[in-house]
């Protein structure tokens, strides 16, 4: 096995995924400390947007944790965390816009989300039996049980490509409404498009990182002494 493609393909994967973490952080640390001229909070902002799309029937509640924003399809429930909720900041609207997006597409029936919202349940499952079938088929010498694993994270990575269209489309379908509505203005609303693209960073970030990972466990497993 060549060890410096292997562990070079982990500590790239590493690099990646941090700096993606460190892009978002720093740019909602900076936009969430912005106060929007009209005061209105993630929620106002939220409710706003639904009502104009014919959404109002769609709760916005709030949830624990940090950046933990995100829509239920099944439950129909837009969910902001505590600081996006009552947060007046930019970024706090851009984040509660974004999150509508789904809800909009998800009205509409956008492709690529029922593509993802199918997908759910096998990704569910590869999550658990991926690595539970490589751990077996390297400790029993079942290489059948590798590849398996390998076609587990396969169905991940997936996954993970339809999600970046999905995202990508939201965040569109957010800056759309802000404006429309005028919830922020302009030197805001280019404020707001910098959070919103710092986040989709991350989906980019999970690309990629699916990616080298799959290239890892190939490559560990193809070159075995």
């Amino acid at each position: 096995m060549n060890y410096v493609s292997y562990y070079g393909l982990t500590f790239i994967a590493l690099i990646i995924t941090l700096g993606a973490q460190f892009f978002i952080s720093s740019t909602y640390g900076k936009y969430k400390k912005v106060s929007n001229k009209k005061a209105i909070s993630g929620c106002e902002a939220a409710k706003e947007i639904l009502e104009k799309n014919g959404l109002s029937d769609i709760y916005v509640v709030e949830t624990r944790g940090n950046l933990t924003d995100h829509y239920d399809p099944s439950r129909k429930v837009v969910r902001l965390s505590s600081e996006v909720f009552h947060g007046e900041s930019v970024a706090s609207v851009a984040i509660a816009a974004h999150e509508c997006g789904h809800a909009i597409q998800d009205k509409e029936g956008y492709t690529f989300m029922r593509i993802r919202s199918f997908l759910v349940p096998f990704v569910n499952l590869a999550s658990y039996v991926g690595y539970f079938a490589i751990m077996i088929g390297v400790v029993a010498s079942l290489i059948n049980m590798v590849w398996l694993g390998i076609l587990m994270e396969v169905v991940i990575l997936l996954f993970q490509i339809v999600t970046l269209p999905v995202e990508i489309d939201a965040s569109k379908r957010a800056l759309n409404e802000v404006e429309k509505l005028a919830l922020l203005n302009k030197g805001e609303l280019d404020a707001g498009k910098k959070v919103l693209t710092s986040a989709a960073m991350t989906y980019v970030a999970s690309v990629l990182t699916a990616i080298l990972e799959l290239l890892r466990l190939i490559l560990a497993f193809t070159n075995r002494d």
